[in-house]
């Protein structure tokens, strides 16, 4: 992940409430407009393929193609 990557999905993470999940892109851009995100996460969200169904944070990470840490194990 560079550090952009983490800077976004820091601030996708900031304004999607865990219990927003799991939710569509739609549902996604609802909770994020109730909490006040700033234009560049709501259009972010915006763009996530139509008709997906996300989990958490990191599945909208990757569907929006930034980074994801691997597990060390």
């Amino acid at each position: 992940m560079t550090p952009a990557d983490v800077e976004e999905r820091s601030q996708l993470a900031r304004f999607l409430d865990p219990s927003a999940f799991p939710a569509s892109g739609e549902e996604l851009v609802a909770a994020a407009q109730a909490n006040q995100a700033p234009d560049v996460v709501v259009d972010r969200l915006r763009r996530l393929p139509a008709g997906e169904q996300f989990e958490n944070t990191q599945d909208v990470a990757r569907a929006a193609g930034l980074g994801t840490e691997e597990r060390r194990t």
